[in-house]
């Protein structure tokens, strides 16, 4: 095992219906948590119709104000949804506001597509380009390509430019990620200059065993990627340690995770997904769960997965047993504690 060296968080960024903003206040403080007590990256989900955060660059925005040191994350934002140009200038104005701490992340795939695909693109959608290749525009406009000829130039008051996006943050592409689930997808970031992110639910190839799917594409990841750049990859657990705990809550974080077992026991679908089982007992239980698995013992990056529709307590409870009892078992020291903002 080469031992973590980085732990991150992922939260959904729970709020409900009739008080959107109490939550999205929650989750910040959340991020402020992380920050204050060590932890290396907080990351945000990005959800459409649901009571969470449908927005991942709006909220980063708003966390990297309230934030100094800790890297911010998205895992993910559906790619389909978005128009790469405009999301690469939101995205670069976060990554300017945080003093370069943005790790966007992103997928091809499109939730609620029956729903959403055609307001979102204002008529038939089925024949664009919804996957890689609009990540990899995206990834274009990041890295500064000028837009028209070498003599087009763009006027504004007292300015007059050749045209690219704006703001330009340069080191933004290096920190850009892909939610690889399949061999295909580990490739094809490994081949473009993305960062991996690999989490609880992979696609069974050849395999009915998660964790043998997983070690196979971060393993085909690290094969194919440019030896001149040495890609990071970041691998995520659902990890519910109940030391801290009372009795009444011990047993709804074990309801939690037998109620979804069963998902775990067979690959699910024509894809043949494979999901991860959550980790949920001690913290003695969890870190030798974690010591014999072998994908973590690829990786020294980890991202504790918070589970959905918990309250803000739980949450801390949750980030503050995995930071003291689980995360230096495994080789990862704090970081020191950020300057307090002015």
């Amino acid at each position: 095992m080469t031992g973590i060296r980085s732990l991150a968080f992922l939260t959904p960024g729970n709020y409900p219906d009739d008080d959107p903003r109490a939550g999205l206040e929650a989750t910040l403080r959340l991020f402020e948590y992380g920050e204050r007590t060590g932890f290396d990256g907080a990351w945000i989900r990005q959800r459409h119709l649901e009571h969470g955060v449908s927005s991942a660059a709006v909220f980063l925005a708003a966390a990297a104000q309230r934030t100094r040191r800790v890297e911010l994350g998205t895992a993910v934002i559906p790619i389909g949804y978005e128009n790469p140009f405009r999301l690469a200038e939101d995205l670069s104005t976060v990554d300017v506001l945080s003093g370069g701490r943005l790790q966007a992340g992103f997928s091809t795939g499109m939730p609620h597509a029956d729903l959403l695909g055609d307001i979102v693109h204002d008529g038939d959608w089925r024949g664009y380009d919804l996957s890689y290749g609009r990540i990899a525009r995206l990834l274009e406009h990041l890295r500064g390509e000028y837009l028209g000829g070498p003599d087009t130039v763009v006027h504004s008051p007292g300015n007059v430019q050749r045209p690219r996006l704006q703001p330009h943050s340069p080191g933004l592409p290096d920190r850009v990620w892909y939610g690889g689930g399949s061999l295909r997808s580990s490739r094809w970031a490994a081949g473009h200059g993305l960062n991996l992110l690999t989490g609880n639910v992979v696609q069974g190839e050849g395999t009915d065993d998660f964790t043998t799917a997983q070690v196979n594409l971060i393993r085909e990841y690290r094969r194919l990627v440019p030896p001149d750049r040495p890609g990071r990859i970041a691998l995520g657990r659902v990890i519910v340690p109940i030391d801290g705990a009372d009795g009444p809550t011990r047993a709804r974080y074990r309801r939690y995770a037998a109620s979804r077992r069963e998902r775990t026991l067979a690959p699910q679908g024509e894809r043949r997904i494979l999901f991860a089982p959550d980790l949920v007992g001690t913290s003695d239980e969890i870190t030798e769960l974690l010591r014999a698995d072998a994908a973590v013992a690829e990786v020294s990056e980890l991202r504790l997965e918070l589970p959905y529709e918990f309250p803000e307590h739980d949450y801390e409870q949750i980030l503050d047993d995995v930071r003291t009892l689980i995360a230096p078992r495994l080789g990862w020291r704090p970081a020191p504690p950020a300057a307090v903002p002015a």
